[in-house]
Formats: C-alpha cells, sequence, structure tokens
C-alpha cells in the first residue's frame, strides 16, 4: 500500500521495504506520480515472486552503505574489515541501520545530534531497541551492547577519504539541492573548488603543528582557506585527523564549532571607530579602567593579556597589538548594537542584533566573548580583503549525473557592497603593518610574513580557543587550536605557537602556489596626511608628526585639544596663568599632554574613565602629563592693556585707532577709556559692556594727548593700564611751546 501526499507539486510516499529496493535497483529518484505507480506495480510483482528473506538478502546487498560501499558484504570489509560471519551484535545493528540514510549515519559523516552525540549511535541504539522489543535480543544483551558502543571500532582503510571533512560538507549540500535519495544512489560527478596541493599543505600543517604542542593540553587544530574574491573554498581541515575518535575528529570545528573568536574579533571593533570618524593616529588611553554605569551593576575590569597598561596609544597599535582596554572603549564609542549590526552583515550568523543577543551581551563581546564558527569569520573577513564586498562560501562548481548531463553550475556573480572600499583599506593596512604590532609581539612575530598581508589572532580568557586569521587580496586563511571537549590549554601564546604557526605555513604554501599578495592600493577617497604624532589631530606649533591614513573629509579643523601649549606662570610653572596674567602677558608657555575622556555609559555623573586616566598619571614621571588645573592669581584678579596706540606715537591725523584688551577668570563686565588733553584733566571717552577685547576710533584735535584704559571684573575688581602719550595733526608727543624772548627796551641820552 502507497499513500501519497501532494505538497507543493512534490510526492512524498511512505515505502516498504521491497519498494526501497524497487528504488535503489530499478527505478530514477525523481518524485513525480508515474515513478510512484511504477514502484508499486514492481514491489507487488517482486512480492509475489519472491520470499521475504529472498527479498531482503537482495535488498541487504543492493543497499548504499556510504560512500562507494554498496550491499551489506562490502560495507563490512569497509568499516569492520573482516568476514561476515564473524559480526558481533552490535557491529550487525550497526549496519542493519545504515541503509535508511548512509550520508547521516555513518561514522564518517561526522554528522551530530543537538547534545553532540554521533547519529550513527543514536540510530544503533534504536535498531536495537526494536530487536529487543520484538524479541530478538534479551534484556542482558540489549545493555551490554550499549554498553559497548563507546567502544566500537571502524576500520580505517588504506583507501581512506581524501579531505573528508570537506567531502562530507560537499555531500551534505548535495543532499539540500538534490535529496537523499538520489545522492545515496550515487552516480554524480561534482567538480569542487578544492585545492588539492593547498589542501595536503594545510592538512598537514595542522597535524604537525598540532602534534608539536600536545604537551600543552592541544590536542586539536583547524584550518580553512578561501579566494575571498569569489567565496571559493581552496581547503578545508575540520580537525587534526578525522579519523581519531579520541579526539573527536570527525566533528568539523569549520563548519559546525561554534567557539569564542577572542581578540580576533575586534577588526570590527575598530571598522566601527572608522566609521564614526575616528582615524590609524587617533589617541585612546590604555589605563586600568572600571566599565559599569551606575553602583549597582556589577563593574567590569579587563586587563591586557600582559597586565600591563601603556598610556596613550594610537587606534593603530591598539589595534595592531591587540589592546584590550582601547578595544572596550572603542565598543562603548561604538555602541554595543551597531557592533552586533555591522557583525551580522558581514556574515556572522550567530551576532544578529537580536533583542537576545542585546541582553546577553556585554562589553567582552569585542574581546571575543560571543561563539562563532569559523567559516562564518573566514567569509565575514573576506570582504576586508576584496574591499568591502559580501560573498558567500562556495564549494560545488558543477553537478553532472552519470551521463554527464548537467544538473548545477556556479556562476560567480559580484557580491553586495557592505563595507566602504576606503574603510576597507584602513584595516588592511593597519593589521598588515608589523610595526603595529610592536608592542605586542615584537618585530619578529610568525605574523611577520615581510608581505602586505593583514593577520589577527585571537586567544579567549579561558584558553579554551587560539585563533590566526589572515588573508591577501588573493587567499584568506584561518586558523584554529584547542580541544573539541572544550576543555582549557595550559599554554598558547598569540604569533608565537598554536594557531599561528599553522596559519604561517599555510598562508606561505599559499603563495608557492601562486596566490599573490600584492600591495593594498589606496582608493579615491583616502589621504594620506600629516598628524600630531601624539594626538592624532592635524600636525600643529613645530609638535613632532607622524604620517597615516584617513577618509577624506573626516579629519577635524578642531585645535588639538591633547597635545598643547599651556600659559602658566612665569616663576610657577606647575599653574596656569589666569586670563588676567595672560592680557598682561605675564606668562610664559609650556608643552603638555591634556588626557580627558568622556565616560559614555556612565547614568550616574561618575566619569570613571577619567578616573583611570588621573590613576595612571599620578605614577607616571613625564612632567607632560601633569598638566595644571590651578591658577597662579586670584580668580577675581583683572589685568588691562591698552595695546593701540602705541607710547610716544606721533599720529599725522586726528583720527586716533585704539584697542583694548582685558582678562579676568571671573569675566570682565566693562572696559572705559580716558583721554586728557595737553594741560586738562582726563575725561571718559568711551565705555563697553560684556568685551574682553575692544578697538575702535575716536577724533582727538591737534595736540598732545595721555590715555589710558579701565577694566572692571564681574566680581567687582578694577584695575587700569599704564598710561600712554601720543601727538595727533602733526603736533610731536613731546612738542614743548616755545618761550617768548623778551624785547630790550630803548635808552635815554643828555647833553652835557
Amino acid at each position: 500500500m502507497v499513500a501519497l501526499i501532494f505538497r507543493g507539486g512534490r510526492v512524498v510516499g511512505g515505502s516498504t521495504l521491497t519498494q526501497q529496493l524497487v528504488k535503489n535497483v530499478f527505478l530514477s529518484n525523481e518524485k513525480t506520480i508515474t515513478r510512484k505507480f511504477k514502484e508499486f506495480v514492481i514491489s507487488v510483482q517482486i512480492e509475489r515472486k519472491f520470499s521475504k528473506d529472498e527479498i531482503l538478502a537482495m535488498y541487504l546487498n543492493e543497499s548504499p552503505y556510504g560512500g562507494n560501499g554498496w550491499g551489506v558484504g562490502t560495507a563490512v570489509e569497509m568499516y569492520f574489515n573482516k568476514p561476515i560471519n564473524e559480526l558481533g551484535l552490535l557491529e550487525s545493528a550497526f549496519l542493519a541501520g545504515l541503509p535508511q540514510r548512509p550520508s547521516v549515519y555513518s561514522p564518517y559523516s561526522g554528522v551530530l545530534d543537538d547534545d553532540g552525540n554521533p547519529y550513527w549511535k543514536m540510530r544503533t541504539q534504536a535498531v536495537l531497541a526494536a530487536m529487543k522489543d520484538n524479541g530478538y535480543i534479551t534484556e542482558l544483551a540489549y545493555q551490554d551492547a550499549l554498553a559497548s558502543m563507546d567502544s566500537l571500532k571502524f576500520e580505517r582503510a588504506a583507501s581512506e577519504i581524501k579531505a573528508p571533512h570537506f567531502v562530507f560538507y560537499v555531500r551534505s549540500q548535495l543532499e539540500e539541492m538534490f535529496g537523499a535519495e538520489v545522492l545515496e544512489k550515487g552516480g554524480l560527478k561534482v567538480t569542487t573548488s578544492l585545492d588539492w596541493s593547498m589542501q595536503e599543505k594545510a592538512q598537514m600543517a595542522v597535524t604537525e603543528e598540532v602534534e608539536s604542542v600536545n604537551k600543552y593540553n592541544i590536542s586539536n587544530g583547524a584550518a580553512l582557506a578561501m579566494n575571498p574574491k569569489t567565496g571559493e573554498v581552496l581547503s578545508m581541515v575540520g580537525s587534526k585527523d578525522y579519523f581519531n575518535t579520541d579526539i573527536g575528529g570527525q566533528f568539523n570545528v569549520v563548519v559546525d564549532g561554534l567557539r569564542q573568536p577572542g581578540s580576533s574579533i575586534k577588526p570590527i571593533t575598530y571598522l566601527g571607530m572608522i566609521q564614526k570618524g575616528y582615524n590609524p593616529a587617533s589617541m585612546l588611553m590604555d589605563v586600568e579602567t572600571t566599565f559599569n554605569r551606575n553602583e549597582v551593576e556589577k563593574p567590569y575590569v579587563p586587563k591586557n593579556y600582559d597586565g600591563k597598561f601603556r598610556g596613550p596609544v594610537s587606534l593603530r597599535e591598539s589595534l595592531g597589538s591587540s589592546l584590550n582596554i582601547p578595544a572596550v572603549k572603542s565598543l562603548a564609542i561604538v555602541g554595543l548594537e551597531n557592533f552586533l549590526n555591522l557583525a551580522y552583515s558581514m556574515g556572522l550568523q550567530t551576532l544578529e542584533p537580536t533583542k537576545e543577543n542585546l541582553s546577553r551581551f556585554g562589553f567582552a563581546v569585542t574581546l571575543g566573548g560571543a561563539e562563532v564558527k569559523m567559516i562564518d569569520l573566514v567569509t565575514a573577513y573576506s570582504a576586508f580583503a576584496n574591499g568591502g564586498l559580501k560573498i558567500e562560501p562556495v564549494s560545488i562548481l558543477k553537478v553532472e549525473d552519470q551521463d554527464g548531463n548537467l544538473l548545477y553550475e556556479h556562476y560567480p556573480v559580484e557580491g553586495q557592497r557592505i563595507i566602504d572600499e576606503g574603510e576597507t583599506f584602513i584595516i588592511n593596512n593597519i593589521l598588515s603593518d608589523n610595526n603595529a604590532r610592536l608592542l605586542a609581539f615584537g618585530a619578529n612575530s610568525l605574523l611577520n610574513t615581510g608581505k602586505p598581508i593583514a593577520v589577527k589572532t585571537g586567544t579567549t580568557n579561558s584558553m579554551k580557543d587560539n585563533w590566526t586569521i589572515g588573508w591577501s587580496q588573493d587567499v584568506i586563511v584561518g586558523t584554529w587550536v584547542g580541544n573539541n571537549d572544550n576543555t582549557a590549554m595550559s599554554y598558547v601564546a598569540s604569533g608565537i605557537t598554536g594557531a599561528s604557526p599553522i596559519w604561517r605555513r599555510i598562508i606561505f604554501a599559499a603563495l608557492d602556489l601562486g596566490y599573490q599578495a600584492p600591495e593594498w592600493k589606496m582608493p579615491d577617497n583616502v589621504e594620506r596626511v600629516e598628524l600630531d604624532a601624539v594626538s592624532g589631530f592635524r600636525n600643529h606649533d613645530g609638535f613632532a608628526t607622524k604620517w597615516d591614513f584617513v577618509i577624506k573629509g573626516t579629519l577635524s579643523n578642531e585645535l588639538d585639544p591633547i597635545h598643547k601649549w599651556l600659559k602658566v606662570c612665569k616663576g610657577e610653572e606647575g599653574k596656569l596663568a589666569t586670563e588676567a596674567k595672560i592680557a598682561f602677558g605675564d606668562y610664559t608657555e609650556k608643552e603638555f599632554i591634556v588626557l580627558k575622556e568622556n565616560d559614555p555609559i556612565s547614568e550616574d555623573g561618575r566619569n570613571r574613565w577619567q578616573e583611570g586616566i588621573d590613576a595612571w598619571k599620578s605614577s607616571q614621571t613625564d612632567s607632560r602629563y601633569n598638566n595644571p588645573t590651578e591658577y597662579c592669581g586670584a580668580e577675581s584678579d583683572i589685568n588691562v592693556n591698552l595695546e593701540m596706540p602705541g607710547n610716544e606715537e606721533n599720529i599725522s591725523g586726528e583720527d586716533v585707532t585704539y584697542k583694548i584688551k582685558a582678562g579676568s577668570d571671573a569675566g570682565v563686565a566693562k572696559l572705559e577709556l580716558y583721554v586728557k588733553a595737553d594741560g586738562k584733566d582726563f575725561e571718559l571717552k568711551k565705555t563697553v559692556e560684556d568685551q574682553r577685547e575692544f578697538q575702535d576710533t575716536i577724533k582727538l584735535e591737534r595736540g598732545k594727548y595721555e590715555l589710558y584704559a579701565k577694566a572692571y571684573s564681574k566680581s567687582g575688581s578694577t584695575n587700569e593700564s599704564g598710561k600712554i602719550k601720543i601727538g595727533t595733526g602733526g603736533t610731536e608727543w613731546n612738542y614743548t611751546e616755545p618761550t617768548p624772548t623778551p624785547t630790550p627796551e630803548a635808552s635815554s641820552s643828555a647833553n652835557t
């Protein structure tokens, strides 16, 4: 009897063992009513002609058992390498359950259930339970078989599957494309993207390098290489040894493993910073910092990998040397939701900005506190390598049937732009800059390839995962070491041991095979500019400079608030000069680095970021960090200068330009100009309010004058400038009227 159900044009049927035999041997796998009818008719004829035992024998001898294994005899040799009459109960139960779905129930498939158990165990247990329930075995035999399940050994045949993790990855995709029935029947010719030469070198690198660090409780490793332009998978090593059951070798860490990426996730955080207008030279403070919104919330105090704090560092150094505190600050500036949006848009499926993720993830997400899959991370970072385009992994290029008919062919298409090309250039430039890595890795780490290859490492705080992922424009390679049972490694050093040696071997193997690492080309929307070496603002005041890249239009024109000359008191350079002293010119200038940060997450008004900075400053010997905050004069003091005209100046005309300048920290309330004509008293000629400076012209008739200015502070203090003398209208300032010469009187004479 056949039950037919029509769903959207597809025919789904429930099959007897005889029908499965007919399907496997006599008919195609097309899902049509006609085929189902033929299957039913042929099944009826077979059941009339043959006994049940004969049908069962035919079924066992013609069914697929995984790979190239057809028939139970072949399967016994392939899985256990022994005569069929030597099979035990457990082995027989395994083989009995296998034909239903070999691609899943094969012990070499690596397919696990939600609890991490191989499906073959679940299927074998179901067969044993059915045998017990139908009286074929006793309860004791059933329990003994279950107890020995974990010790069941499968033959590691001389003709092992090449690139097994990749093969089963492709097989699962084929099953999704064509269905399990077509796949199990076989006959398909599949052209894949795998570069066999690179695959061999990658497998060798993983196996040998993991063996070399086994003493550090590192039992497994994985690697994935892709073409970042097309998404084509070039090599896939899902474990150190696919056939090693002690380490869970069949589990494909690349495709199925959810692992914490550690600091290898940081490029996304700093991409967010660049999108907010920061540049590689922008300064961040690497000091011990407490992150929490209020006193009720549990504080988060991250540490750097080496426990050190480096004070002011550039964004370039922060990313290149993988410093943790600047990364957490950057996440706070970018915002968690923006970070998750970026990560998800790039292809990290587990970092979707759902309500659950937004409430579950904290600041540690930028240090790799959220799980990702290697295939997703490598795919996401392909957007950096290809200039900002999103690609999808490609493993199947073409599929043909046994007659050569084309069933599928992959046609490359350009991906959607998800990142600005200039932004990817800056990330690539930072991560391929060996100088940016000096703080953490030194000059000669395994990350230094001597070529424009961007690379980032990551190690989780728990020491359970160690990553290296790096790329050129032609190839991207991700590597991982750890343990499938999630136990911690006893030691690993990024850039020296663990994933880095594997990555280095594979990336150089790729270069040897002809994959290129050309220079990163600067896009039109990026410019190289000269910046202040400390702050990353525009260069100024003759301070030391450095050159770096910025997105055009993002460099601030504001005065540098960090690296600057401060006006300090003469003789008291540890104090700021008041406005009054500055107005009077009673000050000197000194270089300082003013370290201030706002705490963007504080909800109680407390600036915890600045508290961390101030604590760090107190331990420093560089006097530039100790910028003064106190003043050497009283706040209420006021000074005033009459800057124009000059003292003892002769002015040819009668229009006199004057300029008054005053200063007071309390604020200037009023300015006055007093003028005294020669031989007269001083008169108030001009009054202005609420201005520190004032310039105007006054008409003074030909003659000599004295002038002075008076200023009033808003606190009530007053002061007067010095008096100056001028001459106007051609009269010199020091002109003196000549004293008249007396006229002699005429003398009288007498005649004698």
